[in-house]
């Protein structure tokens, strides 16, 4: 059975950064697609957006458009981890963000934009 945990959530300032994590462990990682998404309050799950994805092998990339050129998608398949920089936080960035790989969801890390 597959797990994914983020990490790295918390409050900023806008034009602040942040860095999320997400371990992954009993599945192979490197196969799959890593995906963040975010859910905005009121919102269910499934109604998340997509914030960024990025190919197993790491040479590929995509964004959303109101995150892209502030976050950058990265991952380590030798450590089973994938990543979101996120710089220049703004306010509407506030939600809670979670990864995504195989069939695999984590628990979510809530991230706070405010002065």
């Amino acid at each position: 059975q597959g797990h994914l945990v983020e990490s790295g959530g918390g409050l900023v300032q806008p034009g602040g950064s942040l860095r999320l994590s997400c371990q992954a462990s009993g599945f192979t990682f490197s196969r799959f697609v890593g995906t963040w998404y975010r859910q905005f309050p009121g919102k269910e799950r499934d109604e998340s957006e997509w914030v960024a994805e990025i190919a197993p092998g790491g040479t590929g990339a995509g964004y959303g458009d109101s995150v892209k050129g502030r976050f950058t998608i990265s991952r380590d398949n030798d450590n089973n981890k994938l990543f979101l920089q996120m710089n220049n936080l703004k306010p509407e960035d506030s939600a809670v963000y979670y990864c995504r790989a195989s069939k695999y969801w984590g628990q979510g890390t809530q991230v706070t934009v405010s002065s």
